[in-house]
């Protein structure tokens, strides 16, 4: 038998956010049984962690396939090592495809310790104007994604993106951006070639989100928000080479599975 958590991430509201799964191991399974509960639980992520000298492996599934970096689903994780599992430590100690992340309790929710992607400026790829059905102000390539900026947050909420004209990008998707009317800035994450058209709250898209909009704005700590139909909030720090990303998260349900 093996225990099984949903969280909603980067909320402080049940039903907000983005849920995650969480899958306490003692060792790995084999890869292609990771992915079958990862398509059996259909959320953009189910974590895995193993025990790992004072930390953790941790890592991460769509329904579709494994990613490198995942935000909610890390914040989920330590979520449920802190409030579930009894983790003593200040600090949880992550090691991923990305390298070491950390994780503390921040003064609301967890404070996450994570690499910048910065991304550079590139020409406007034909399928991506197509895919948003709008022409963006610039747009720019992380290690992942491409990342097109918008003047104004209602062009963002108004995106009606054509997906299967955007898996011609390749990669994992495309983030769109533009200043918001009450935070910073905003956000929608698109990554159909991961196998979630929508993704309710990307972490890891405000690696690349938070260097860009630290330079346009002049300053180190921005306010954002994923302007999805669940939506969440992150406070975002821009610290040299790191992002610090900050978020609630909430229990939804605790359970057993067996294979």
């Amino acid at each position: 038998m093996y225990k099984l958590y949903q969280v909603d991430a980067f909320t402080n509201e049940l039903f907000g956010g983005n849920p995650a799964a969480i899958v306490p191991l003692e060792s790995w399974l084999s890869d292609d049984v990771l992915q079958a509960i990862a398509l059996e639980n259909n959320l953009s992520e189910t974590a895995f962690f193993v025990p790992e000298g004072s930390g953790f492996q941790l890592r991460w599934f769509t329904p579709g396939m494994e990613v490198d970096l995942c935000g909610h689903a890390t914040l989920a994780t330590a979520h449920v090592l802190f409030e579930h599992l009894d983790y003593a430590g200040q600090q949880i100690t992550f090691q991923s495809r990305s390298g070491a992340l950390y994780v503390t309790r921040a003064e609301q929710g967890y404070r996450m310790d994570f690499p910048a992607d910065l991304a550079e400026v590139v020409n406007p790829p034909e399928a991506l104007v197509k895919a948003l059905g709008e022409l963006p102000l610039e747009v720019l390539k992380g290690k992942e994604d491409y990342m097109a900026v918008f003047p104004d947050e209602a062009t963002i909420r108004d995106l009606q993106p054509d997906f299967r004209k955007m898996m011609e990008l390749g990669g994992r998707g495309v983030i769109a951006t533009a200043p918001g009317n009450y935070v910073d800035f905003v956000s929608r994450c698109f990554f159909p070639n991961a196998g979630i058209d929508e993704d309710p709250v990307t972490g890891s898209a405000h690696t690349v989100m938070t260097p860009y909009w630290a330079e346009k704005l002049g300053k180190n700590t921005l306010e954002a928000r994923q302007i999805s139909a669940r939506g969440g909030e992150l406070l975002c720090t821009l610290e040299g080479d790191r992002v610090f990303l900050e978020g609630e998260a909430v229990s939804f349900l605790e359970g057993t599975f067996k294979i």
